[in-house]
């Protein structure tokens, strides 16, 4: 709660801590400082973030940058920093538009010197404003590109997630430099987006576990009628259905987890499904947490809407729900 109005989200003591515990460097390579590991090791820190639920930019700098940057080939430039907590990095990638996040991209790249300069706007950007640099996807006439902003300063913008922080990067004749192999990027981002979804899903498996349990504890200590509401049969039904959904979602996770780190021919199934699931099993099992707690669920005295809010922003990252399912349509029916 303290660092909600904080610009970064944690404070430097703590970032260094986990610098020195190596969580920001858990995919970075071993070559750069890292440890080298798999999203099935992202998945033990993502679902106990997701209870707090934390409002630094491990997300958006010790995976997504992180990933991408190490997808592209460029991890020994750019990841050595990030895993020691000097710099912190982020993605620009979605931009307004529904469905498949890397479809909707408009942002434009063009020959400009030894350099490019973009023209777009990415209006939703994880820790955009103090990022020490971001890799912007953008079109640049042969597929998708991607380019390096340096101190990107994007313009913070407020979100419903009010423990993230989201900024809105303006690219209008923005200079900037490509990055990573010559072509298209494109199988280069869906794989990042990909594994940043199987992560988020963690994180909501998190969350939906605090708010089952904020949830049970009141139900066990709220009286009304002379008994615990725990004792009401409709709250033992809300809270078995929490329960369904929180493990579900676990172990729908956990697998898609698994695929990605084996490379299975089942990997983006396991994402689709995973992502099409977690996000709404989440904001299912907060808005319960809510209606359990009754009128005080609506306030800032407990921690509800704040996991809710978390909830319903992951939902939308990095494709919906909806889009989801109709991508696992498509690759069943192909």
């Amino acid at each position: 709660r303290a660092m909600i109005d904080d610009p970064v989200g944690v404070t430097p003591e703590l970032w260094s801590t986990m610098a020195e515990l190596g969580w920001l460097g858990v995919v970075a390579p071993e070559s750069v400082g890292g440890l080298g590991l798999g999203l099935v090791d992202v998945v033990v820190l993502q679902e106990e973030l997701g209870k707090l639920p934390f409002p630094g930019p491990f997300v958006s700098s010790a995976l997504g940058a992180t990933l991408a940057a190490t997808r592209l080939g460029v991890a020994d430039e750019l990841v050595a920093d990030l895993v020691s907590g000097a710099k912190r990095g982020t993605i620009a990638v979605e931009e307004p538009g529904h469905g498949d996040p890397l479809g909707s991209i408009r942002t434009t790249a063009k020959p400009d010197g030894d350099g490019y300069l973009l023209t777009g706007t990415k209006p939703l950007v994880l820790d955009g404003a103090g990022a020490d640099w971001a890799l912007v996807v953008a079109d640049d006439g042969e597929g998708l590109g991607t380019f390096l902003v340096e101190s990107p300063a994007g313009e913070p913008v407020p979100g419903l997630d009010v423990t993230r922080k989201l900024a809105r990067l303006d690219l209008q004749g923005r200079p900037a430099r490509r990055v990573g192999p010559a072509g298209d990027h494109s199988a280069i981002w869906r794989r990042v987006v990909d594994d940043l979804d199987v992560a988020l899903c963690a994180e909501l498996v998190g969350t939906s576990e605090r708010a089952l349990e904020l949830a049970v504890e009141y139900a066990k200590v709220r009286v009304q009628f002379d008994r615990p509401i725990a004792t009401f049969q409709a709250i033992k039904h809300k809270a078995a259905e929490m329960l369904h959904h929180v493990e579900l979602a676990r172990v729908g996770t956990h697998y898609a987890a698994w695929a990605a780190d084996t490379d299975s021919p089942e990997r983006e199934r396991a994402v689709a499904m995973c992502k099409g699931y977690a996000g709404e099993a989440a904001v299912a099992v907060t808005a319960e947490s809510i209606q359990i707690h009754g009128g005080v669920g609506f306030t800032w005295d407990v921690d509800c809407h704040l996991l809710y809010r978390r909830a319903k922003q992951d939902d939308l990252l990095f494709g919906s729900q909806g889009w989801q399912r109709q991508r696992l349509a498509s690759l069943l029916l192909d």
